[in-house]
């Protein structure tokens, strides 16, 4: 019996030269095995000047994502076809911003784009009062340029990003958030370690009296309790203070809403993280914001934490 070599040809006999075949980074990836390929896929981060994209860009990059800060809109679908052909780029994230000058074609772009490469729109942006505030502690100037007051190119600047929020998969309100809080969400919902992924819940205090919150996720109106802004040894202090604290967890339906109220939350939290939700807020209102809300804001964030929930409390309208 003749042993073949492995080349096909006889022993003995000079093998015939076949030319090699030059594999793409297509076909290479291709051949990996099904558990080591790892999807491409494009993040668009867009949103309004000092909703804080450069710090979820960074947060992005700290992922592993290759980022690029403000490419031009026609080149995007050139990026994206890099993007979904590469071996060392599998993960990219890319800004888009109103400096841009060709946003109203951004949507027609985009669906060229999703067609080379899974893409998710992710939009930032911030209430008007806080991206006046973050423009006057930076002292930056607004992208649109100094011949206007700022509160009149923030308004303009939201009617030129109309077209790219109304084709976002994601519209993320940062007003609430600082940077560490905005790059924990963008851990929580991005990375690929699920167990980087915790919900972050905030739990808020509020004053009706001030406004609702408009960024609450879950709102409870603790005005049926008995307000300990009536004792006059209570009125100048919060609930924060332990006497007031005391006060208001005094009552039998202060216990029973806290119990009641924790154990919907505890509910609810599994199948938030199931659906995706990576931030919750939950507002508790009372009349002014300072005894009540405060109280069981507090109560609550200890219980949740106690559940092994990752939590965090803010008291909106108390006094500082």
């Amino acid at each position: 019996m003749k042993r073949m070599s492995g080349s096909g040809a006889e022993d003995g006999e000079k093998p015939e030269r076949v030319p090699a075949r030059r594999s793409t980074d297509k076909q290479k990836a291709e051949a990996l095995p099904a558990q080591a390929r790892i999807p491409n896929e494009l993040i668009v981060l867009t949103g309004l000047s000092g909703a804080g994209k450069l710090s979820a860009l960074k947060a992005f990059e700290d992922l592993g994502f290759y980022s690029v800060d403000n490419l031009p809109l026609e080149l995007i679908p050139q990026f994206a076809e890099l993007v979904s052909s590469s071996r060392e780029i599998n993960r990219a994230a890319i800004v888009v911003d109103v400096r841009e000058g060709l946003i109203d074609q951004f949507p027609s772009i985009l669906k060229k784009v999703q067609s080379a490469l899974p893409t998710t729109v992710l939009f930032l942006e911030a209430a008007d009062d806080v991206l006046l505030r973050r423009y006057s502690e930076t002292r930056r100037p607004h992208p649109l340029g100094r011949d206007e007051l700022v509160g009149n190119q923030i308004a303009q600047e939201r009617r030129r990003m109309d077209p790219i929020r109304n084709v976002a998969d994601a519209v993320l309100d940062t007003s609430r958030f600082n940077v560490h809080e905005l790059r924990a969400h963008i851990n929580a919902q991005f990375s690929r370690e699920k167990a980087e992924q915790p919900l972050l819940l905030s739990m808020m205090s509020f004053g009706f009296k001030n406004g609702v919150p408009p960024e609450a996720d879950l709102m409870f109106d603790l005005r049926f309790l008995p307000n300990p802004h009536f004792i006059p040894e209570f009125r100048h202090r919060t609930g924060q203070d332990a006497a007031v604290a005391e006060y208001v967890m005094s009552f039998p339906q202060t216990k029973e809403f806290l119990d009641k109220t924790a154990d919907l939350l505890l509910f609810l939290l599994p199948h938030y993280l199931a659906e995706g939700k990576s931030y919750l807020t939950v507002a508790m209102g009372c009349t002014g914001g300072q005894h009540r809300s405060v109280a069981l804001a507090e109560a609550l964030h200890e219980r949740l934490q106690h559940a092994g929930y990752r939590a965090k409390v803010s008291h909106r309208d108390m006094p500082r």
